[in-house]
């Protein structure tokens, strides 16, 4: 098992949410088992290699990105991150994550100037906007 890998607790969780294939499906060479499949896909997404550049030991990466492509078309991975995150918060586990990167003034293709060189010190045109609404609540609105 190298770095990365599921544990045997982890995939007992996740085996249970994978589709499972027929055993009797006739000729042919036998289905890869999931486990393996899914620690390809988890060294391709924590790496970011091409398809073609994951290691052997996780089976032939054209099975690893047909079953991952199959499965994303069925809808399996977001059924798979919805009964997860219900069985962290059941649990009591919660994990938020958030990554900010900021850009240079000139990354956006600009010409740049005075002007801008102004704005963005302000902080101006960010491509992020937040609203808040705030309401009062009807227990403690102010008596007349």
């Amino acid at each position: 098992m190298s770095r990365g890998d599921l544990t045997e607790a982890e995939w007992r969780v996740l085996k249970g949410l994978l589709p499972i294939k027929p055993e009797n499906r006739g000729r042919g060479r036998r289905p890869v088992h999931n486990r393996s499949i899914i620690n390809g896909i988890l060294w391709r997404l924590r790496c970011g290699a091409p398809w073609r550049d994951v290691p052997p030991k996780y089976g032939s990466w054209n099975t690893i990105y047909r079953r991952f492509r199959r499965w994303s078309e069925a809808g399996v991975w977001e059924t798979v991150a919805m009964i997860l995150a219900e069985i962290m918060a059941d649990s009591g586990h919660y994990s938020i994550d958030s990554t900010t990167v900021r850009a240079h003034v000139s990354a956006a293709g600009g010409k740049g100037g005075l002007t801008d060189a102004l704005s963005a010190a302000r902080g101006a045109g960010s491509p992020v906007n937040f609203t808040v609404w705030l309401m009062p609540l009807d227990d403690q609105s102010p008596s007349t």
